[in-house]
């Protein structure tokens, strides 16, 4: 057989035909200008390929493919859900370490991420209200007792992690889309008195706790920070052994509904958008059905976000239960909100793995009909912190403190391989595949580029060709 183009073992391909983007476990992407030429950028193990430019190919007459040809198959004319963007959390830790670099290495980073030409064009962004896992302590915004918010003031905030956002801010000329998230309510509020491991809210804090949102959201846009949205909860099914609040499907729903939507509307914030579960894949239909087949519920809510740590359990990577949700629910949003490869090692950050996770996990979620994705920690030192309660993870870019210099994993150029050529408000397009280690998602930028990425899951090399109505690629 006579390829369009290899793919190369462990490989991700991003193809630009008007930008076609191939990704494979080994990673290209393929642009083609004026529909006639196809710029293949490629992520290889093994190789010295990262995010690289390999090529440029170009379409000729290919009639029926043969069962024996591997082939990618794309169809713009059959569009989906339209993307809003890709990015990862400003976290307490992220904020911190960055604070420590030179301000040659804060340039190289901020650069790296949110720089569309020569970075990888981040365009979401996520943030804890209060402290998270990702703090170097616990924290509030308010004195203890201080049911009527008086108190509130986010001071703490100022030192190390609203400076990045507003360089931040800088660097995507304004245009990032940032959402907020609490880990926890202050431990007066809480049953078990206790920011961390778990517990509930009160009921007697309902209230104050849906005042407490609003407060956060105006304290920082005065501040001239502006939030895109907001999510009810990080992970409230789970019992951590740092900050953690439970609420079932069903509390979560009437929070919604009778205290947080309601507050939200009153206090002229209702344009945010507000995320519901914002936990693992196993349960997401589970909790988007109780919450959305409650319209005085769900009239509150712009979608259901999702983590991808369901693997904790033993299974893998739970895709369909996602694609439950958008089809049942198919006028209300789907947004990754984070991921991260856990157990840090700074011997393993050149680990092809930790890539490979997050090119199975973007494929698959865009196709399942999510519209964002959000990576967890943008930044963390060379022990894969700071974090107060010993939960060291990996990020995409770590700084060595030791050195002064960054590192940069190959999830890195996994996740650059979307946010480098999506433009926010493309839509996703048909691409289909003849084999499965062939993985493969497409989109179609509102400049009318076309954007298809190929991951080849396999440790052999298996060349293909891309086709596009009755037109084929070739080397």
């Amino acid at each position: 057989m006579n390829p369009h183009y290899p793919v190369f073992m462990k490989h991700l391909l991003t193809t630009s035909l008007l930008l076609i983007s191939f990704f494979a476990s080994p990673m290209a992407t393929i642009g083609q200008p004026n529909n006639k030429d196809i710029t293949v950028y490629t992520t290889a193990k093994n190789t010295e390929l990262h995010l690289s430019p390999t090529g440029t190919l170009h379409f000729k007459e290919m009639k029926q493919p043969l069962e024996t040809q591997l082939i990618i198959f794309v169809d713009p004319t059959k569009t989906f859900q339209s993307i809003l963007g890709i990015g990862g959390a400003i976290t307490d830790a992220s904020a911190e370490v960055f604070a420590k670099l030179s301000k040659e290495k804060q340039q190289e980073l901020l650069t790296a991420y949110y720089d569309k030409e020569k970075g990888i064009g981040y365009t979401l962004g996520r943030t804890n209200i209060n402290s998270c896992d990702f703090s170097s302590d616990s924290y509030t915004y308010v004195a203890d007792n201080d049911k009527d918010l008086k108190t509130f003031n986010i001071s703490h905030d100022k030192k190390f992690k609203i400076p990045l956002i507003k360089e931040i801010q800088k660097a995507t000329n304004g245009k990032l889309n940032l959402f907020v998230t609490p880990w926890s309510p202050p431990a007066w509020m809480k049953t078990n008195n206790d920011m961390l491991k778990g517990g509930k809210l009160k009921p007697d804090f309902m209230q104050p706790w849906a005042n407490y949102y609003g407060k956060f959201i105006k304290a920082y846009e005065a501040d001239g920070i502006p939030i895109w949205g907001l999510s009810v909860q990080n992970e409230p099914m789970a019992t951590q052994t740092w900050e953690s609040c439970v609420f079932t499907a069903e509390e979560e729903r009437d929070f919604i509904k009778n205290y947080l939507g309601p507050t939200l509307k009153k206090q002229g914030l209702s344009a945010k958008k507000l995320i519901a579960w914002d936990h693992n894949r196993d349960q997401v239909y589970q909790r988007a059905s109780t919450i959305l087949n409650d319209p005085e519920a769900a009239k509150y809510v712009w979608g259901i976000g999702f983590h991808w740590y369901e693997t904790w359990t033993g299974t893998a990577m739970n895709f369909e239960n996602v694609k439950r949700v958008h089809e049942a629910f198919p006028d209300k949003n789907l947004m990754f909100t984070e991921g991260c490869v856990e157990k840090f090692s700074l011997d393993d950050v050149n680990n092809w793995r930790l890539g490979e996770r997050y090119g199975n996990s973007l494929v698959n979620d865009f196709n399942s009909g999510t519209t964002g994705w959000t990576d967890w920690n943008i930044l963390l030192d060379e022990n894969g912190g700071p974090n107060h309660v010993g939960n060291f993870c990996f990020a995409p870019i770590h700084a060595n403190l030791k050195t002064g210099n960054l590192i940069y994993t190959n999830s890195y150029y996994y996740l650059g391989h979307f946010s480098k050529f999506l433009q926010p408000g493309a839509k996703r397009i048909v691409s289909s595949s003849s084999r499965v280690n062939l993985q493969t998602t497409a989109f179609i930028n509102p400049d009318g580029k076309i954007v298809v990425v190929v991951l080849n899951m396999s440790e052999e090399k298996l060349p293909y060709y891309l086709w596009i109505a009755g037109q084929g690629q070739k080397r």
